[in-house]
């Protein structure tokens, strides 16, 4: 039995959605920008799936603009808005120390250029403290930074509160939305966000295609030089195939969310409190209250996480020590250290985020083996340690 449970690094795309893009590449050949037949029929599966992607995070369609991921999407967010500020002298930017690479590599770019740059710090929950935001943000302050929700632990931030905060002081507020958007109900005019960052292939989609919300009467810097397509704020000849992936797969997304979401939100608890009550010295890591309803990470006391990666894919599980973006490094998660977290407790924790294809049957595969595999590595680990 082979069993997938790193649906947070990607998700296997849907037959709807596959089925829709093979249509696209056999008939939807023209280039949208074209005026001709072959064109023009092309834009309006475009602008149909624009659509389709706007009422997922309820929004208009004008306001979306198609992008190559998720990591463009918080770039164009970020960058974008802050060069198209920096005319009016605001050079401070926020951010927390649990974003993805995408939000905080773009960070550190902007500080190299002269920019001054805040990281929230966090307590053992995950969850960004609206407190800590009041006593960072200036009136310099050109731009807030928050992920919805974490890839790692699932957390959900209170985004509603921080926008409203960094409005109050004249700042934007970007959001990326990449791990929650299909997963849970997201609403840019409920969230009160200026900016906000999808992908695809997080929601069955293909990958190679994501969208960046913006609010209308929001300036952003292209970071393309070009044609004007995406009216003129993304260059670039349009990705048909997987603009239509997208936005079949957001249709998907939207149909089946509440349904699937108290689903895999109990197939969750049940692997959680199963590992935790068969495995001694493990423990939850972040807040259980505001969080995916797919996702759990737990540290295994004594055991470094990449051994138990190791085993439990030679047994036919697939998880994750965090974020596929940080994969191959040594270094311990960024995430559980700006909680506060030892370093020992973040290089021996594990991600697990269930989808589509998870099963009671896998679910309860997964319990029965992991004490076994953590007790032979934990004696593997006493041994080499005398």
């Amino acid at each position: 039995m082979r069993i997938y449970l790193d649906h947070n690094a990607t998700t296997p795309v849907d037959p709807v959605a596959a089925e829709a893009m093979k249509r696209a590449l056999q008939d939807l050949f023209g280039n949208a920008s074209s005026l001709h037949y072959y064109g023009q029929q092309a834009k309006a599966a475009i602008d149909a799936a624009r659509s389709a992607v706007a009422l997922l995070v309820g929004a208009e369609p004008s306001e979306v603009i198609f992008t190559s991921g998720g990591t463009e999407a918080d770039s164009l967010a970020i960058r974008g808005a802050a060069e198209a500020l920096e005319p009016t002298g605001r050079r401070h930017l926020i951010t927390s120390g649990i974003e993805h690479e995408a939000v905080l590599n773009t960070f550190k770019a902007l500080a190299k250029r002269g920019w001054r740059t805040t990281v929230l710090p966090l307590d053992a929950s995950g969850v960004v403290s609206p407190d800590r935001l009041r006593d960072a943000i200036t009136d310099d302050t050109a731009l807030v930074a928050i992920m919805h929700a974490n890839n790692e632990i699932g957390t959900i931030q209170p985004v509603a509160e921080l926008a409203a905060i960094a409005h109050s002081h004249g700042a934007l507020f970007h959001t990326d939305a990449v791990q929650s958007a299909g997963k849970i109900p997201v609403s840019v005019r409920g969230l009160g966000v200026d900016l906000l960052a999808l992908s695809a292939h997080k929601f069955y989609g293909p990958k190679g295609i994501g969208a960046l919300w913006s609010k209308r009467g929001v300036r952003l810097s292209p970071l393309l030089s070009g044609g004007k397509q995406e009216r003129n704020r993304r260059a670039g000849t349009e990705n048909v195939p997987g603009i239509i992936g997208m936005g079949a797969a957001a249709q998907r997304a939207l149909m089946k969310m509440d349904v699937e979401g108290a689903r895999l939100a109990a197939l969750r608890d049940r692997l959680e409190m199963g590992i935790v009550s068969a495995v001694p010295n493990t423990d939850v890591n972040g807040s259980r209250d505001a969080r995916v309803p797919n996702t759990t990470n737990i540290s295994f006391d004594r055991i470094e996480a990449e051994s138990l990666l190791i085993a439990l894919d030679l047994e036919g599980v697939a998880v994750s020590t965090g974020s596929a973006c940080s994969s191959g490094t040594l270094e311990p998660s960024h995430v559980l250290k700006a909680m506060g977290l030892s370093s020992h407790r973040a290089q021996n924790s594990i991600r697990f985020s269930l989808g589509a294809s998870s099963t009671d049957e896998q679910i309860d595969r997964v319990i029965e083996i992991l004490p076994r595999i953590v007790t032979k590595l934990r004696s593997l680990s006493a041994v080499g340690s005398r």
